[in-house]
């Protein structure tokens, strides 16, 4: 049988473990598996779009397991009641190619972008940055903020959106959570002296919600939303003066806000950031991004983290379990002689 976690299994493991100790163990096993970026199988993942949105399959795999997503973004979803992004992931064992695991990813994704961008964070900000500007207060926000809080300490949230309603949610959903949380009235608020800015944006569009101008020496931007070719949130100004990171720079020259620069911009990978091979900042005074669009190691570690804190339960007979291996045939005509014996 392949273990299944659903969606309300995930929402009982959130609630049983709390949000911000899953974040926090979710971004120590991304730490492990971007120290060990060597060893694993790589590709950007492939989409299909449409102008509704895109579809995107993504693979990452290691000398012993193998790991796909399928995940969606429609930025239009939410008007017909439906989520923006939707995903489930399927963990495997290379040995035998069977399926251990097939999981909800809607809300692991999300766990995994908001524990990823705060591990980037971790090595991207100052030391002792306690102000999060959250620009885009959809469905990330609040797992965003809370894994600030739980990775950096971040104390203090700002939360801007065009949307009052979407900013009233986030506020609620993080109030009592040892926060201190602003409605701003504007961006150029919101941002004034943050010690982090965090874009999360849906519109696919080349947008600049973030200018030059709008930006302090120091501050540490996470683009997360500009996560396809065409979408973007950030003035290119802005990233040309930057210092860029990057999951895997194949893919983000494609999508992420470097799609703006020439194919000859210089960026630095995270998993290089993170084992010291490289500077996360070279200077207090040094604006850093982190162009996050999201890769599949990420998802591979998410899905090894989750299965591993779930342990036992419930199963799917998604692969037959037969006496002889050369005969499906023979399985199947059996399997259906005994549904009809026992509906007899």
């Amino acid at each position: 049988m392949t273990r299944y976690i659903g969606s309300d299994e995930m929402a009982a493991l959130i609630r049983r473990e709390g949000p911000e100790a899953l974040l926090a163990r979710l971004a120590a096993s991304l730490r492990a598996d971007f120290a060990r970026w060597e060893s694993f199988s790589l590709e950007s993942r492939l989409a299909s779009h449409a102008p509704q949105g895109v579809i995107e399959l993504m693979p990452a795999a290691d000398g012993d397991s193998f790991a796909f997503k399928y995940v969606n973004g429609h930025p239009g979803n939410t008007r017909a009641g439906k989520l923006t992004v939707a995903a489930f992931g399927v963990l495997a064992e290379r040995a035998t190619g069977y399926p251990v695991l097939l999981s909800e990813m809607t809300v692991l994704t999300a766990l995994r972008t908001a524990a990823t961008s705060a591990l980037a964070a971790s090595a991207m900000a100052r030391p002792g940055s306690r102000t999060l500007a959250l620009i885009g207060t959809g469905a990330q926000a609040e797992f965003q903020a809370l894994a600030f809080k739980a990775v950096l300490g971040i104390a203090e949230i700002r939360l801007y959106d065009v949307d009052p309603r979407a900013m009233a949610k986030a506020w609620a959903n993080l109030e009592g959570r040892g926060l201190s949380i602003t409605c701003a009235g504007s961006v150029a608020e919101a941002v004034a002296g943050a010690d982090i800015v965090t874009t999360a944006t849906a519109d696919k569009a080349r947008a600049t919600i973030l200018t030059p101008d709008l930006i302090a020496p120091g501050q540490h931007l996470n683009a997360i939303g500009g996560d396809c070719p065409g979408k973007t949130e950030l003035h290119a100004d802005l990233v040309r003066a930057a210092r860029t990171v990057v999951e895997y720079a194949p893919q983000t020259r494609i999508e992420g806000e470097i799609q703006q620069m020439p194919a000859d911009f210089p960026v630095t990978e995270l998993w290089q950031v993170l084992t010291g091979r490289a500077p996360g900042r070279a200077s207090p005074q040094e604006i850093t991004l982190f162009d996050s669009v999201g890769f599949a190691l990420e998802d591979f570690s998410a899905l090894r983290c989750i299965r591993d804190l779930a342990g036992p339960g419930p199963g799917l007979d998604l692969i037959p379990e037969v006496d002889d291996p050369k005969d499906l045939f023979g399985h199947v005509l059996a399997r259906g002689a005994a549904r009809l014996e026992r509906a007899a």
